[in-house]
């Protein structure tokens, strides 16, 4: 097996594992045929690049004449996304894993290290990865290193759109397919563009998360634990999970006062990335996709819904529920804005870090609009 990004059995995490793991133990997606397969794909490839155009019309992100760098589209299976991500979580968290390790000897969670090893922590989140890599439809990957598989484009970046879960929603949804994998694209294609026509956003998130990561102070041990429980709410071993509340999650777990500054600012950041794809797809989605306000209605319920306890205990625990959140609040952050000052007012949020909306701006759009409109214009 290629190892990821190198030597994949080194240090705190059996990277190289955690894809086996995630591989082996992800659910087959939905039923078709070899030729119904290869119509999927070409299908979400055209949709892609229909998309592209309709985005960049409709944000004005991207002004005429100009052309950002670019970044593939990949339409992958759900070991192509589990792959992907493995190597943008090994990217992302190698610094802090390094930290860890540093202080494994003196640490009171060494005993627990010493007996699972990274071979163990491999496996439990390969578990993990295989619960998210049958839900997740598309995403804007960021971090991880080109791969010959998985290729990048010049700037790092590429959109994955995952074919077998794409299917399996618009079968359970009982929505038009055409449709639905347009809506899809939409959603996804936004986020491409918010990053190919923002060249500071990458560095810039890449540089908060780091510095999350940095002040991090938590004993190896804990993180190992909590990894665990994760890995035994899914296999039906924590039975806790579904009587009471659900642990903390992995994010509110490693917190110091430095580090709650910082994840709000990322709250923010992803909120507005969000909830602007999920504006900028609405707004499209009347003119190209007939059904869009089925579409939109029944996915909200499956949202809102969950497809189970042992799901909603996951969502806490791997804090998925913030992200649904940030979905819902950064949608209504940017409709007010664009309601009070238009597109290219709203546009003013990618000038630069400091004209990003903070938490607090997020639920108060009118004090974004009073600070970085009325006293620029002023």
């Amino acid at each position: 097996m290629t190892s990821i990004g190198g030597a994949g059995t080194s240090g705190m995490v059996d990277w190289n594992l955690a894809v086996a793991t995630a591989t082996r133990l992800v659910r087959p997606g939905p039923e078709v045929s070899r030729d119904e397969a290869r119509e999927v794909v070409a299908e979400l490839r055209r949709h892609a690049k229909a998309s592209e155009e309709h985005v960049r019309a409709y944000t004005r992100m991207i002004p005429e004449g100009t052309e950002p760098h670019d970044t593939p589209v990949l339409v992958v299976d759900r070991a192509g996304w589990i792959k992907a991500n493995v190597a943008g979580f090994r990217e992302l968290l190698t610094p802090l894993l390094g930290k860890m390790q540093d202080r494994r000897s003196t640490s009171p969670g060494s005993a627990v290290l010493g007996a699972v090893g990274g071979k163990i922590t491999g496996v439990e989140l390969g578990m993990l990865l295989s619960f998210l890599a049958s839900r997740i439809l598309g995403q804007y990957e960021t971090f991880a290193p080109a791969t010959r598989a998985l290729p990048a484009g010049t700037g790092g970046g590429r959109l994955l759109l995952v074919a077998p879960n794409i299917v399996h929603v618009e079968r359970e949804l009982d929505v038009s397919p055409h449709d639905f994998r347009l809506w899809v694209c939409l959603h996804e294609e936004t986020h491409r563009t918010q990053f190919t026509a923002v060249p500071w956003l990458r560095d810039h998130l890449q540089g908060e998360i780091q510095s999350f990561l940095a002040a991090t102070d938590v004993d190896p041990g804990t993180v190992v634990e909590r990894l665990r429980e994760a890995a035994q709410t899914l296999a039906g071993g924590r039975p806790e999970a579904e009587e009471g509340e659900p642990a903390p999650s992995l994010v509110e777990l490693v917190q110091t006062p430095e580090q709650r500054e910082i994840l709000g600012r990322l709250t923010a950041v992803m909120s507005l990335l969000e909830g602007h794809a999920d504006y900028v797809m609405d707004g499209v989605g009347p003119e190209v996709v007939p059904s869009v306000a089925e579409i939109r209605e029944k996915f909200k319920e499956r949202r809102a819904r969950g497809a189970s306890r042992l799901d909603l205990a996951l969502r806490k625990l791997l804090g998925l529920d913030a992200k649904l959140r940030q979905y819902r609040d950064g949608e209504r952050f940017v409709r007010a804005v664009v309601d009070e000052v238009g597109m290219d007012g709203f546009n003013r949020v990618w000038t630069s870090p400091n004209t990003l909306p903070t938490k607090t701006e997020i639920a108060a759009p009118a004090d974004w609009i009073a600070r970085v409109h009325r006293k620029a214009d002023s």
